[in-house]
């Protein structure tokens, strides 16, 4: 059978409007943009535009993006990046969102789901999450009016969250993988360190451990 549920690492992009230090891509129309190893350098610095804007970090002058991004640790101590993971039923349309102050920093905690923990899927719209016989059902609240209520509601197996959440991940690493190409063209000084503080800041790698 053909798995109907996907779910992907997702950052919101509306900020990036006006952006000029670097080419970044044209913003999609629902301002979200999926994380992979399939972007585009100009998603890539897409995709970098909303992490250093939310952070208020100083991208100019590019060269010097390493210092300017260690002065920024060295008070905030990590990364942080508006967005988190969206769900979607391929076969209804139906689709969940990260909701308002819900991080991309976050998405780890998806794992506490079958334990029937808590988690933080944001605001504005606000996800409810209801336990049903070995699955899990995300109600989201008001979308856009042109939306019927049905497509935003979608049901996830227990049994399929693990390698769900193992398709993130490696979609996460694989976003990884283009920064160093992409940090190389723009502040090659910065390269290596935007790497790992992306992978430290965001838990890219490491094991997901289920439990």
């Amino acid at each position: 059978m053909v798995d109907v549920i996907r779910i992907d690492a997702v950052l919101e992009t509306g900020a990036t409007v006006g952006f000029t230090a670097w080419p970044v891509a044209e913003p999609a129309g629902d301002g979200i943009l999926a994380l992979s190893g399939r972007m585009s350098p100009a998603e890539v610095g897409t995709a970098m535009a909303v992490i250093f804007g939310y952070g208020d970090i100083p991208t100019t002058p590019t060269g010097e993006l390493h210092q300017l991004l260690d002065r920024h640790l060295a008070d905030a101590e990590t990364l942080l990046a508006p967005g988190g993971l969206r769900v979607r039923d391929t076969a209804t349309g139906a689709r969940i969102l990260p909701g308002c102050c819900c991080g991309l920093e976050n998405w780890r905690e998806w794992r506490d789901v079958p334990h029937e923990k808590g988690i933080w899927l944001g605001h504005d719209p606000h996800t409810e999450v209801e336990h049903v016989a070995g699955a899990v059902r995300l109600r989201q609240g008001a979308g856009p009016p042109s939306l019927p209520s049905s497509q935003h509601e979608v049901e996830i197996r227990l049994d399929d969250l693990p390698d769900l959440l193992t398709t993130v991940q490696r979609r996460l690493q694989g976003f990884l993988g283009l920064v160093r190409p992409w940090a190389s063209e723009i502040s090659p000084r910065a390269a290596d360190r935007l790497v790992a503080v992306l992978d430290e800041s965001f838990e890219i790698n490491g094991s997901l451990a289920f439990g």
